[in-house]
């Protein structure tokens, strides 16, 4: 009984550590492409693409920072970016938890048919409605200004996060409305002092999807702002090879690492919210 226990121990001990050596093994893959930004940010411009390549650089250009965050005009472009997505992120929370609620909670003839249709637009391509978005905003003055970036989002254009909420919405127990309507709470009330304070985790992963969406966006931008002072981190980033005529791939790539350092401390610091929204956001009929 005990070498049967034993043996047992042994066992589960070795495929633990055979799963960890698995996973640090899969974690250095997913980390290479980082690893080769951040070697690359540090050459000569001459020695990027020398065989074989060389992970430590020699000597090491500290001033390619310098040098690409003069010429992405680090200042502005992060100012843009950031006044343009934390917009996004209040937006983008009003307007999808009010229409979540709506359709979690309210009834409604037609509501599951409609929210049908708000699914269905999951499967549109952003790029084929970007040719009557422009008409529309040119007719309305708004390209080459933030508001083709910004007030879409106030009328709830994120189905994925629509339909992420009104699930956990619904896990929420319905006794709850029942008990507040008793007590003389409207709809509002119910949504604004029950509904958002319990649902703190899926409010927290709408954030990030939010932000992650949003810092990282290239096409509209790059379609709807003219100006080089309104211009966001995605599009300074490929004025790279068009200014320089060549792409400077040691300055790109150390621009591409300031751009991407948001997105990494958001990771680590939110990583709590992100597991907690996965795992306990429901799929609830």
């Amino acid at each position: 009984m005990t070498v049967n226990y034993t043996s047992k121990k042994v066992r589960q001990k070795i495929i633990s550590i055979l799963l960890t050596i698995l996973l640090a093994l899969v974690g250095i893959i997913v980390l290479l492409p980082i690893l080769w930004m951040l070697s690359t940010s540090l050459k000569e411009q001459g020695q990027v693409f020398i065989m074989p390549p060389k992970w430590i650089p020699h000597p090491i250009q500290w001033s390619n920072y310098p040098k690409a965050l003069d010429f992405m005009n680090v200042k502005i472009v992060y100012r843009n970016t950031i006044l343009i997505t934390s917009i996004d992120i209040l937006g983008t929370i009003i307007s999808s938890t009010l229409v979540a609620f709506a359709f979690a909670r309210l009834r409604a003839p037609g509501k599951e048919v409609l929210f049908l249709i708000v699914l269905s637009t999951i499967m549109l391509p952003q790029q084929v409605v970007l040719i009557p978005q422009f008409i529309l905003f040119k007719l309305l003055g708004w390209v080459d200004t933030f508001y083709p970036l910004t007030i879409p989002f106030f009328f709830a254009t994120t189905p994925f996060l629509i339909f992420l909420l009104r699930q956990f919405f619904m896990t929420i127990p319905i006794e709850m409305d029942e008990a507040a309507r008793i007590d003389g709470c409207s709809y509002f009330q119910i949504y604004a002092r029950i509904i958002l304070p319990l649902s703190k985790p899926a409010l927290g992963i709408v954030a990030i999807q939010s932000f992650m969406n949003n810092w990282n966006e290239f096409i509209r931008p790059l379609i709807f702002i003219n100006s080089a002072s309104k211009y966001t981190v995605s599009v300074a980033l490929a004025n790279f090879s068009s200014d320089y005529g060549m792409t400077p791939w040691n300055l790109l790539m150390a621009a591409s690492l300031v751009a991407l350092l948001p997105c990494i401390i958001l990771f680590f610091f939110a990583q709590r919210y992100l597991i907690q929204g996965i795992v306990i956001t429901g799929l609830k009929g």
